[in-house]
């Protein structure tokens, strides 16, 4: 069962992530600033639409055998529903209704979406609560094979003995089951974690590469024909527009495939890509970010570079969500011992519950650990929330080769 949980929370954990992606997209939709029609996301949501389908079916296979009919049909159903409604609205956006389709994103597809990473959720707890369900059975049969021990050693001395050495046994193999499942649990985190960053950067090079060479040569494409036309001429300014269009859309893709896995993180470093992103989140996100670096610098390991960007990503994710302030400060901190990373906002704090069990929070925790590393969440005297991440210099620093 422990077996069957771990290889549905997976499948559940990829339906969450895509229904993420679903979220953040139908949020870019909504935006009336986007160059481009609604019709143009229908791609996307196809795609997505795939992998949630081919999810939802490794996720059925591997469900728990004590859940009812409903409960395994909900989420199918739920899912016809949403695509049917998304479908309805991508109909209105290609016949031209822009404003209804928008208003049915509004009124609709984001209560659906919300229902759905809802059912998710309660059924990623339901099994953990199954993992602890039979962590407890463990227990259960443990203590009714101690007690008819006792009973046996009261009967005879060559009974106590031999019972002996049958407990000793079988508190080491208890203790090397906890210790295999402790050390699974950190490797499950660790190839989840994995599998996000390759996936993402798999995405990044194929928007840069493909989607960014298509565009390159449209552009280039449309010069050409630009210059073949004469001067002043109708065509000749719907050629530069449609160029325009081009190169806007080949910059958004670059910022998006930056944002996915920035490659400058390979090609200069942690330094230089906090420098380019933390301007870039500020516009992205409505907020006003104070970036202060202080210390004597040092080349800081791809691998573990990565994973301070991700927290930085989470941190200021959190700040933009939830702290309601527009100024917070990111304070990098090269010491001689380790490096530091904080994120601080003045805003509504937090309550202790419930940032233990953020899931964002935990896979900072898991990043932190991941590198050496650990995260602190604090709440300064001037109110608000610090996140500090402290990664030992050892683990952080780049070595040549």
């Amino acid at each position: 069962m422990v077996d069957r949980n771990r290889k549905d929370s997976l499948q559940l954990l990829r339906l969450q992530n895509d229904l993420n992606s679903v979220a953040l997209a139908m949020r870019d939709m909504l935006d009336t600033s986007e160059p481009y029609p609604l019709s143009a996301w229908s791609a996307q949501f196809d795609r997505l639409k795939g992998d949630l389908g081919a999810a939802l079916g490794l996720e059925e296979e591997n469900a728990e055998a004590r859940r009812t009919p409903e409960q395994r049909n909900y989420l199918r159903q739920q899912l016809t529903q949403f695509w049917d409604a998304m479908d309805r609205m991508f109909a209105l956006a290609r016949n031209g209704k822009e404003g209804e389709a928008r208003e049915q994103i509004r009124l609709s597809l984001q209560a659906r979406e919300a229902a759905l990473s809802t059912a998710v959720s309660r059924l990623l707890v339901e099994n953990n609560e199954g993992e602890q369900e039979a962590a407890a059975q463990i227990e259960a049969i443990y203590n009714r094979v101690q007690r008819q021990v006792y009973l046996f050693l009261a009967a005879t001395l060559v009974a106590i003995v031999s019972t002996s050495l049958y407990l000793i046994r079988t508190n080491k193999e208890v203790f090397a089951r906890l210790a295999t499942l402790s050390e699974q649990r950190s490797e499950l985190a660790q190839k989840l974690i994995s599998t996000q960053e390759s996936t993402l950067r798999h995405i990044s090079r194929e928007l840069h590469d493909e989607f960014g060479q298509v565009l390159t040569a449209i552009g280039s494409l449309l010069g050409r024909l630009g210059h073949q036309a004469p001067e002043g001429s109708p065509l000749r300014q719907d050629l530069q527009e449609v160029r325009e269009i081009a190169q806007s859309t080949l910059n958004n893709i670059r910022g998006l495939s930056q944002a996915l896995h920035p490659v400058l993180l390979e090609e200069q470093g942690l330094e230089s890509t906090l420098d380019w992103y933390i301007p870039t989140a500020s516009h992205q996100m409505g907020l006003l970010l104070h970036y202060e670096k202080s210390g004597g610098t040092f080349p800081v390991d791809i691998a573990a570079g990565v994973h301070i960007y991700r927290v930085l990503q989470e941190a200021l994710n959190n700040v933009s969500r939830h702290s309601g302030e527009r100024d917070a400060w990111v304070r990098l901190k090269f010491l001689r011992s380790a490096l530091e990373l904080e994120v601080e906002d003045h805003g509504k704090g937090f309550a202790p519950q419930a940032a233990h069990q953020g899931i964002g929070l935990v896979g900072m925790r898991e990043r932190a650990e991941l590198i050496g590393g650990t995260l602190e969440l604090l709440q300064p005297e001037s109110g608000g929330t610090m996140v500090r991440l402290l990664v030992p210099r050892e683990k952080a620093e780049a070595h040549g080769g």
